[in-house]
């Protein structure tokens, strides 16, 4: 029986960034080595500004590195201008953020909606209005985020990053401007959402209960990350 391999969704070897500063160059990450696994969940867990946020823009191609290379669903980031690899990410790469970024001047559907049609999805308004029922919005589709709380707007973010059905979804953290009740809906909504998709999901976070409940938890720490217990 032929075993297949397991399927990397991400991936960073020797990865670098380095930045100016009046002191000097400063440097934000140093020689970092990660596979991230297809369905596998991952926290990243650190000090403020260990460089934990960078690593996700790097990862998801958001950002440049200074040294060392990316592999995001396959492909060489580093063959691709900002175009490409935003075509990459389209329907591939889901993102939820601590401050939720949706857009004010569209309503909860609107921006489901929204990244579906950009990628030219023919059932954008089903996938939509399916996501918004798995995460019980449907009586709220019609509002705008300032009318929604912010369990409400983030779990409308979440809903916009697994409807386009991607292999991958990055969280910064996604439970930093909730109480701890809502936070703790959020947590169980983003893993099942995960269990139920089969895409990665690779989470930034200062938040022990949603960091224990992912398959592996690595500590960046001086730029490089390190496998904890």
């Amino acid at each position: 029986m032929t075993v297949n391999p397991v399927e990397v969704v991400a991936r960073a070897q020797g990865l670098g960034k380095h930045i100016s500063a009046p002191s000097g160059e400063l440097t934000i990450l140093d020689g970092l080595d990660l596979q991230i696994q297809a369905g596998e969940a991952v926290a990243i867990l650190g000090a403020s500004g260990s460089g934990k946020s960078t690593l996700l823009g790097l990862l998801a191609g958001l950002d440049s590195a200074s040294r060392g290379e990316v592999w995001l669903c396959g492909r060489h980031l580093a063959g691709l201008d900002e175009d490409g690899r935003a075509a990459l990410r389209a329907g591939r790469v889901g993102f939820v953020f601590q401050s939720f970024q949706l857009l004010p001047t569209l309503t909860a559907r609107e921006n489901v909606l929204l990244p579906l049609e950009l990628t030219g999805n023919s059932d954008a308004e089903v996938r939509a209005d399916e996501a918004l029922e798995r995460v019980g919005l449907t009586p709220r589709a019609g509002h705008y985020p300032r009318q929604l709380s912010g369990g409400e707007q983030q779990r409308v973010a979440i809903a916009r990053a697994y409807a386009p059905r991607p292999r991958v979804l990055f969280a910064d953290e996604p439970t930093g401007n909730l109480d701890e009740a809502t936070g703790e809906h959020i947590i169980d909504l983003l893993l099942d959402l995960r269990r139920e998709s089969g895409a990665a999901l690779v989470l930034v976070t200062h938040d022990p209960r949603l960091a224990e409940r992912c398959d592996r938890r690595l500590r960046m720490h001086d730029g490089a990350l390190s496998a904890m217990a």
